[in-house]
């Protein structure tokens, strides 16, 4: 879980804090993102090929579809306690129950490539065909509908339900809003900037639609009489994609390019929160079902969550490494409540727990847990009166040596803590430098168990303390432990 900085938000009292969970498949590209029946989240790996789940504690789980190179797109519940979703390549709709069983039915068209998907008004689930130039329809049965868009080579993208009884979609490359009756009547309306290539569209808090206008920059609404608004979102080049309705009555979106996520109120103010992550392109997001914001980093391989933050907590020191010895200080808790400070996200197994005084204050003392090198947060949560805080703290690598001590050639097991998920990681002799192995981290950027390296001291080594280091291959964090050659 990683935080860059705790942001403030809507008000002097409301902030908002951003955590991310490495997806288990690297480079798996994580897109959109839907809360599902089960109370999870379930988002599409393009590049993985899977339906990823992850719980509002963090725990990921992935499901390989069945067939190869679909590059899975949209996903969305269903009225039938499964998740839809579609596959671009594959020209598939897929349907996965919460089990993981996936079916797969395939599109009329050929090469269609259908996009985005969403629960329509009549029951069965709507989906726009990108290279088909049609909206489709799905009935839980798998009997498939097409209707062709008026506007040839129009690339329709996002899709969603209207509050009028039609659905609402975007067109791409033509620039313009859709509409289509559950019978099949359509209707356009021409975005008033040019190129505009808008990309997910979802129905506001205010009764209008409200879409991303992915290369002008820009936020639309348009209301389903077909008046349109713009705004223009301040980061040069962010390309906003996603969007979705907030727990606070607000719209936020992702900024593809910007690598943030913004928020836009019904009269088009617009505040901007970098995710941790640099370049980690955030594309698809959703309010979970634990009033939080959730989303998908697409070149980051990661899910990102955004916490909203009501009371205060800190951690100190603000950085160390694995089993380093941390304080935390709490404020504006309900008076007397227990707090519980998670090991990841909400729900997680807890670190540690205090009491609250009478002012709603506490102290902690708890040891850092394995986690991925860099920043991090860890969420402090008052049971009796739900708030939610959060304290950054920065990972730094670890080796642990077992043996730490030992002749030459002694045969020494090298586990490591705090490294970049899932990369490789060099384990040094640093007198003389002598390359011992390679370890490969996991998702938790550790190494250990099976997965440790072990190695024997090698000759030539000076008597005394000496230093083993660990280097991440992509992330060039240095970790070491010692030993001492007898």
């Amino acid at each position: 879980m990683a935080l860059l900085l705790i942001w403030p938000a809507m008000a002097a009292a409301q902030q908002i804090a951003i955590a991310e969970y490495a997806a288990p498949t690297s480079a798996s590209g994580p897109n959109w993102i839907a809360t599902g029946p089960d109370g999870a989240l379930w988002f599409r790996e393009w590049y993985g090929n899977k339906i990823g789940r992850i719980t509002t504690a963090g725990a990921i789980q992935e499901y390989a579809i069945p067939t190869a190179k679909s590059y899975p797109d949209g996903v969305t519940a269903g009225p039938d306690g499964a998740l839809w979703f579609t596959e671009w390549t594959g020209n598939k709709i897929g349907r996965i129950t919460t089990a993981g069983a996936i079916t797969e039915y395939l599109v009329p068209t050929t090469h269609s490539s259908p996009a985005e998907i969403s629960l329509g008004p009549d029951g069965a689930l709507w989906f726009t065909e990108y290279s088909g130039d049609k909206i489709g329809r799905i009935t839980t049965t798998g009997a498939i509908t097409e209707f062709p868009v008026p506007t040839a080579a129009s690339a329709p993208h996002g899709i969603t339900a209207g509050p009028d009884g039609a659905l609402w979609f975007t067109e791409h490359y033509a620039s313009k809003i859709g509409r289509v009756t559950t019978a099949g009547a359509m209707t356009e309306y021409l975005v008033p900037t040019a190129n505009s290539y808008p990309a997910a569209i979802i129905t506001g808090p205010d009764g209008a639609l409200w879409f991303a206008e992915h290369y002008t920059n820009k936020i639309g609404r348009i209301t389903t009489a077909g008046a349109i608004s713009e705004y223009p979102v301040p980061t040069a080049n962010s390309y906003p994609t996603g969007i979705t309705v907030g727990p606070d009555g607000a719209l936020w979106f992702t900024e593809y390019g910007g690598g943030k996520i913004g928020r836009i109120t019904t009269a088009g103010a617009i505040t901007e929160y970098p995710v941790p992550t640099t370049a980690s392109s955030p594309l698809g997001i959703v309010t979970g079902p634990d009033g939080e914001l959730w989303f998908a980093e697409y070149a980051g391989n990661k899910i990102g969550e955004a916490v909203f933050v009501t009371a205060g907590l800190s951690v100190s020191p603000s950085s160390g490494d694995y089993r380093a010895n941390l304080t935390f200080t709490g404020s504006g808790f309900a008076s007397g409540e227990s707090v519980r400070i998670y090991d990841g996200g909400a729900g997680s197994a807890v670190l540690v727990s205090a009491a609250a005084d009478a002012n709603g204050s506490f102290g902690a003392i708890a040891r850092a847990p394995s986690s991925p090198y860099g920043p991090r947060i860890f969420l402090g949560a008052g049971k009796t009166s739900g708030k939610l805080a959060a304290a950054s703290f920065s990972v730094m690598p670890r080796l642990i040596l077992n043996p730490d001590s030992g002749t030459e050639g002694s045969t020494v097991m090298a586990a490591g803590y705090g490294f970049a998920p899932l990369e490789t990681v060099d384990v040094y002799w640093n007198s003389p430098r002598t390359l011992l192995g390679t370890a490969a981290a996991d998702v938790h950027g550790s190494f250990s168990g099976s997965g440790a390296l072990t190695f024997a001291v090698p000759p030539g080594a000076q008597v005394g303390k000496d230093t083993v280091s660990g280097v991440g291959a992509t992330s060039a964090a240095h970790g070491g432990g010692y030993f001492t050659v007898q």
